[in-house]
């Protein structure tokens, strides 16, 4: 065992909604506090309030009694296809993790597609995080019950009313 936290990971869901609802709800950083596990909020930093590239958020995270708050960075939108974005901790020397969700149309709904790869933890402490963070040495069930939680919001949407066509 390398008692290491796991350098790269990917899960899916399917949501019976369309790209465009799955989209919306996660590229609002409002709203992971919603959905994911881990993160419990997020909110905008500078005057940028959407998801675009070079735009920049904070989130905070729990996993069991530790808090700590990370600085992102959305690198690719393409609505309502791809959002990804760039994590990065302690003054950016620490770590650094890119986060990927990826919405494609199936039967009517959505295939989520989330996936992650650390581009770097300084020597140390992924051993460190291994110890202290044992949510993180296996992220497998936890993102995919994120994705579930996802898929529910936005299958459960407000839908538009329909118009009426009078006689």
């Amino acid at each position: 065992m390398t008692r290491r936290v796991a350098h790269h990971g990917r899960t899916e869901s399917y949501a019976e909604a369309p790209p465009e609802a799955v989209f919306d709800i996660v590229s609002d950083v409002t709203r992971v506090g919603e959905w994911s596990h881990e993160c419990r909020g997020a909110h905008w930093v500078g005057p940028e309030q959407a998801a675009a590239p070079g735009v920049r958020f904070r989130g905070t995270n729990k996993s069991g009694i530790y808090l700590w708050s990370r600085s992102c960075v959305f690198t690719t939108v393409e609505r309502p296809h791809l959002l990804s974005w760039k994590t990065t901790g302690l003054m950016g020397k620490i770590d650094s993790t890119e986060w990927r969700i990826t919405l494609e149309p199936e039967a009517g709904g959505t295939r989520i597609v989330q996936a992650y790869d650390v581009l770097h933890v300084a020597p140390g402490f992924d051993r460190i995080y291994w110890l202290l963070i044992k949510g993180h040495r296996d992220r497998r069930a936890a993102l995919a019950e994120d994705l579930d939680r996802l898929a529910a919001l936005a299958a459960a949407r407000p839908r538009k009313p329909l118009p009426t066509h009078d006689a």
